[in-house]
């Protein structure tokens, strides 16, 4: 029997993490790593460029609560996961990164492809370290998934030197830094019970309080709660991209999802609140400037950790600690309240346009009748992926989310490229439900290749290209400041060759109900599948003309 290495070591202690996946490309510094990931319980999934397979990660810690884990070699390899690292960082997404190393020996001088990944990596990881011997590899390991799961979640590195993992691991006895750390569950804390009763004051006596719900109550299974205290206390509640879905958007609760832009807030109630309550708000998707420029609002936050320090953000009182267990307990103290706070107007407006949309059949379509086929296509709790583009905000302004983790929108890092790779983690997650993307077709060609590791794996989801030959959030902007738009058009291949030339099926719409047609059938697949929807951006995302309107009236 050959000795026990480190690396085999390393893979123990995934094992004992409950790691399922490691999605990557290996390389020459990781061929012990990929020998004992081969002889182990865990799935290496090869993809075909490490951004995707950090993705795929990321989303998988989205998903699940449990940090993904993702593998890229030394030099490229490693700096090819930069923008998926960045992304888990900011989005909140528990992730573990792995990187090969060269070996130690030749870290003091030039080396072939040797930079000092630790360094490279450090500002956007929560925290990381070399493994500098067998020894301490059951201490980084458990350290770099706890610190990744643990709130505010995010990324994590671990960089492996190769002479390091070939080396011999210590003996599996009891000696310390033999064998794997048991993991133990993030500890949950309390507010004080004072200020637990201030929120309660705060929130009685306010006459038009709002909520303002963030990813945190996606990530901590809040949704239930966050609804019963609506119900319970009268406040209503509005929602960032990231928390689409956690108030139903058919309940008399919801105001609609904010952050397109300040005047979402306005058309929510927010200029005429008088009590603001943050719940698990993450200041990386829209600034609280945007609703409350005067710095006049009192503020009650309900989150994980303290709140970030912004002048537009002072809290009265904080409550940190389990989302779900604070919105229980506030929901007792302050039940049966009848508060009046918000305004109906962004959500009658949403609701307006996708009431229009049913009778659209202008081709190319609009975004607001594309959305409503795929709203009609999917169910309660099947997935929609948003890439980064113009149809993001357009997803992000009207398409109705019933349940949490339905919609999934990268809004922190914002990064290009996202859905693809993003989808194939959720349906490895949620093989049970249907999953559709919808790219720009800039973003798309940005990480079309893992439509090879999608058929693979025969993760079936299905592809939706939005297809205007701009890049169309920066035509918006630039023509809303400039009246004119440059730098931003191009021409694409023949998506639906593309797509065949990787053996999945795929069509280009040729209307709206062809569209429709297309959609269903292709959900009924057991394969990935790709449909090419041109698309007219002329109607405003920002609803403006109308937006204005709903404002003074």
């Amino acid at each position: 029997m050959p000795p026990r290495r480190a690396s085999d070591l390393f893979v123990e202690c995934l094992e004992a993490e409950g790691v399922r996946y490691v999605f990557g490309i290996p390389g020459e510094e990781t061929l012990d790593l990929n020998e004992s990931l081969h002889d182990s319980s865990i799935a290496f999934v090869p993809v075909r460029h490490e951004q995707g397979g950090a993705y795929m990660a990321d989303m998988h810690g989205r998903l699940t609560g449990r940090a993904g884990v993702c593998l890229g070699t030394l030099g490229p390899g490693a700096t090819n996961l930069v923008t998926a690292i960045a992304d888990a960082y900011l989005d909140r997404a528990p992730l573990v990164a792995l990187t090969g190393q060269a070996g130690v020996e030749r870290m003091h001088k030039e080396s072939h492809q040797f930079i000092d990944l630790v360094q490279v990596l450090r500002p956007i990881v929560k925290w990381n370290a070399r493994v500098s011997s067998p020894e301490i590899v059951p201490e980084v390991v458990r350290k770099a998934f706890k610190l990744a799961e643990t709130e505010k979640p995010g990324a994590t590195h671990l960089e492996l030197p190769e002479d390091v993992m070939a080396a011999a691991a210590p003996p599996p006895d009891d000696v310390a830094g033999s064998s794997p750390l048991p993991p133990e569950r993030p500890v949950r804390v309390e507010p004080r019970a004072r200020d637990l009763l201030r929120a309660a004051e705060l929130i009685r006596d306010a006459r038009k309080p709002v909520a303002l719900a963030g990813n945190g109550v996606v990530r901590g299974g809040a949704a239930p709660a966050l609804r019963e205290f609506a119900r319970a206390t009268g406040v209503k509640v509005a929602e960032t991209f990231m928390a689409k879905g956690v108030v139903d958007a058919d309940s008399p609760t919801a105001l609609g999802t904010v952050g397109l832009q300040a005047k979402d807030y306005a058309l929510a109630g927010f200029e005429e609140a008088d009590l603001v309550i943050a719940i698990g708000y993450d200041l990386v998707e829209h600034a609280p400037k945007h609703w409350n420029p005067r710095r006049d609002k009192r503020i009650v936050v309900i989150d994980t950790v303290p709140a970030e320090i912004d002048a537009n953000f002072v809290p009265d009182v904080e409550l940190i600690g389990d989302i779900y267990g604070v919105l229980a307990r506030l929901a007792d103290e302050c039940r049966d309240a009848l508060h009046a706070g918000g305004s109906s107007r962004l959500r009658e407006l949403v609701a307006a346009q996708l009431a229009a949309a049913a009778d659209d059949d202008a081709f190319p379509a609009h975004p607001a009748r594309a959305l409503l086929e795929i709203r009609r296509a999917l169910r309660r709790d099947d997935l929609l992926i948003s890439d980064v583009g113009l149809h993001k905000l357009w997803i992000g302004r009207l398409f109705p989310a019933h349940e949490p983790n339905t919609v999934l929108i990268a809004n922190g890092l914002a990064g290009m490229g996202f859905a693809v790779p993003s989808a194939i983690g959720a349906k490895l997650v949620h093989p049970e439900r249907n999953v559709v993307t919808v790219s720009g077709d800039g973003g798309f060609l940005m990480n079309c290749q893992e439509l090879e590791t999608a058929k693979r794996l025969r993760t079936p989801f299905v592809n939706v290209i939005w297809e205007n030959r701009q890049y169309g959030s920066i035509v918006w902007k630039q023509e809303k400041k400039f009246g004119r738009s440059f730098g931003t058009d191009f021409d694409n291949p023949d998506f639906v060759k593309l797509a065949e030339s990787f053996g999945l099926p795929a069509w280009r719409a040729a209307s709206v109900d062809d569209f429709a047609e297309r959609l269903r059938h292709a959900l009924g697949l057991d394969v990935p599948s790709l449909i090419v929807l041109p698309i007219d951006y002329a109607p405003d995302v920002a609803l403006t003309e109308l937006g204005a309107e709903t404002v003074a009236t």
